[in-house]
């Protein structure tokens, strides 16, 4: 994946940009699934707007981000831990959450590899536990401006993989972009029904 120097270098105007955008209503969905209380990880938090918004409303949040600039206005912005890494080769046995965000931090990777990354990052879930992933609709691949490759799916194909993985879906949405009209967002809220726990 070659999407990281983007995010190192211009991590600033991609917090302005994202920042200020309303999470709601792809958050609220998430989060009324959830006990109170629970520990969520925001896995590729970017600005760490959905992890402000999550503290706000009571829950415990960690982030997680592969960009230095990201990582430290995600911390200050949320004023909560964020872990620096990348999410295809950390350990996450580490780690203890109740529920996992995944907010267009899958968006670059090749097609073949989100089954493994996605069992990767939610590999220590408990049994119930809860994931919330947002990935971009459409066909082969988009590139913008910045030169960002963009991978698209299907609902049917991504639902085929989260089944297989050991999740069943609890609510489902597609909502247009907020930044680019052209866009529009899959989102899962998925529940583990196999492992531990």
């Amino acid at each position: 994946m070659q999407m990281s120097g983007f995010y190192q270098n211009n991590y600033r105007k991609y917090h302005e940009k994202t920042f200020s955008i309303d999470p709601s209503s792809f958050l609220e969905p998430f989060a009324g699934r959830l006990s109170e209380g629970s520990l969520i990880l925001d896995v590729g938090c970017g600005s760490g707007r959905d992890l402000l918004w999550l503290k706000n409303r009571g829950f415990k949040v960690i982030g997680f981000e592969r960009s230095k600039g990201l990582a430290e206005l995600a911390g200050e912005n949320a004023g909560c831990k964020v872990i620096e890494g990348d999410f295809e080769t950390f350990d996450f046995s580490t780690l203890f959450f109740d529920a996992i965000i995944l907010v267009g931090a899958l968006v670059h990777l090749p097609h073949k590899k989100l089954k493994p990354v996605f069992e990767h990052i939610t590999s220590e879930i408990s049994k119930y536990g809860k994931v919330l992933v947002n990935l971009k609709q459409g066909k082969g691949t988009s590139t913008d401006e910045h030169g960002r490759v963009f991978y698209l799916w299907q609902d049917t194909e991504l639902r085929e993989i989260f089944t297989d993985s050991g999740f069943k879906i609890l609510h489902f949405s597609r909502q247009v972009s907020a930044i680019r009209p052209d866009d529009i967002w899959l989102g899962y809220v998925l529940e583990k029904t196999k492992g531990k726990g």
